[in-house]
């Protein structure tokens, strides 16, 4: 039984949903193993837009009879029904039939959104500023904070009982009453907050799953009892999809610690939060996990950026950051804020690569490229006179950093509408080719516009 991993290589934003999108059209299982609606996918299909945040994109496809939200991820319940309800609004059939919720995920409440922007606002008051991570102030961060201190509240709890899932909810307000005081917390009903949840727990009931045996089912693995699946059987997966939400540089392990997110966003996140799913279902034929690669590179919120391009480094520098995030549309799928943007890192992708273990990529945005005269790609790092052959976790040598370019001229033609490798301008492919022969795994797709049919497949 095939699976196929779908992981962001950089800082998020890379477009893995048209990807997931394209893939999921032979997938009957796609799922997301981490995060929650912190994460944005657009989806472009017959010119209409989809936005993706904590639900999977298979939905998207209505071949795709099982999408699950793992148990590594975190939901906010009001935010799980209102994308499903914006989805059908824009014409997509039975997104309710086919969307389960693991019962060991965790629940993201509204307290934990009104938290998470108290700390970024107390942190402003920090050295100025610099502590703040930059976060989307969903509650991602408290709500992971409370996993880990094991006061937050499952899904099982919360459409199985009444009493504790109620009374952990006021335990966990009172401590945060506590902690940062009345005034942050003003305008947060804590008694409001339970009343709407417990409105939302019948219908709720539909969707949670017990994730393991459903998973260990649909690979294959034997001595495994079946798991009811909201009427879909495991059994008939011809092969699984994995959504990877974020990106490596954000995982909480090995990203650029503290500017990161909460949660396991790389390889080893997908078997923490998709329990059931065996790592040995990697050997399977066709089987890959997919490095997705911006053809440059873009961060949203705080946190170290070696290649940024900005008035700091010359007006020259800032010009051609401006214009990758104008012509790429580089806002937030979640947020709307702008991303800082900058030249492809290839330290950067290759340390991903040995966290992540690719076997294929897609680079995505080529066409961003398309009318700059001059394209340039980090190929290595200088600190202290040194030469670095890892990306550092020392964001204070990451200060002093001094970055080896390879500079390639530009090909000022549109790539837009490509159907093939060999249609693309001689200068683009040597570009793609740079890029698979230093890192030195195999571009799969290239992404040359926005719609699902601006992808080559080689």
């Amino acid at each position: 039984m095939p699976v196929t991993l779908v992981l962001g290589s950089q800082w998020g934003d890379e477009g893995k949903g048209k990807l997931v999108d394209i893939l999921a059209s032979s997938a009957s299982m796609v799922c997301r193993a981490a995060g929650g609606n912190n994460a944005g996918h657009t989806i472009v299909v017959n010119d209409v837009t989809y936005d993706f945040h904590i639900l999977p994109s298979g939905l998207i496809n209505p071949s795709c009879n099982i999408n699950l939200i793992g148990t590594g991820c975190v939901v906010h319940i009001p935010s799980f029904f209102k994308e499903l309800k914006a989805l059908e609004e824009k014409g997509l059939q039975g997104v309710r039939d086919r969307i389960l919720i693991s019962d060991r995920a965790h629940v993201c409440f509204d307290l934990h959104g009104v938290v998470d922007g108290a700390a970024e606002d107390k942190s402003k008051s920090i050295e100025g500023g610099k502590g703040m991570i930059g976060t989307t102030r969903k509650g991602i961060g408290p709500c992971y904070s409370d996993k880990v201190a094991r006061r937050g509240v499952t899904f099982w709890m919360l459409v199985n009982e009444e009493q504790r899932w109620e009374k952990r909810l006021r335990d966990l307000e009172a401590n945060y009453r506590k902690l940062y005081g009345d005034a942050a917390l003003q305008g947060y009903d804590v008694e409001e907050e339970i009343k709407k949840l417990r409105g939302f727990r019948g219908e709720l009931q539909q969707y949670v799953v017990s994730q393991t045996p459903l998973l260990a089912q649909a690979v294959g693995r034997k001595g495994v009892a079946t798991a009811s699946s909201n009427g879909a059987d495991a059994a008939q997966t011809p092969n699984i999809l994995i959504e990877g939400a974020n990106a490596l540089l954000l995982d909480i392990d090995h990203g650029t610690y503290p500017f990161v997110t909460s949660s396991n966003t790389g390889l080893g996140g997908v078997f923490t939060g998709l329990a059931g799913l065996s790592p040995q279902s990697l050997s399977a034929p066709g089987s890959n996990i997919v490095g997705v690669v911006k053809a440059y590179t873009t961060r949203v919120g705080s946190g170290p950026f070696p290649t940024e391009l900005d008035a700091k480094i010359s007006p020259v520098d800032a010009d051609y950051g401006e214009r990758l995030q104008r012509v790429g549309r580089e806002f937030g799928v979640t947020t709307g804020r702008k991303r800082r943007c900058g030249w492809l890192d290839l330290v950067l992708v290759k340390y991903s690569a040995a966290v992540n273990c690719y076997t294929q990529l897609n680079l995505t945005k080529l066409d961003v490229l398309d009318d700059f005269d001059e394209i340039r790609v980090a190929t290595g790092y200088e600190v202290d006179g040194r030469v670095l052959d890892d990306f550092p976790a020392d964001l204070d040598a990451m200060e002093r950093l001094k970055i080896v370019y390879k500079t390639f001229p530009g090909w000022q033609t549109s790539t837009t509408g490509c159907k093939s490798f060999e249609s693309l301008p001689k200068q683009a492919r040597e570009y793609v080719e740079y890029i698979e022969q230093e890192v030195g795994i195999p571009v799969k797709w290239i992404g040359t516009g926005p719609r699902r049919e601006d992808m080559i497949l080689r």
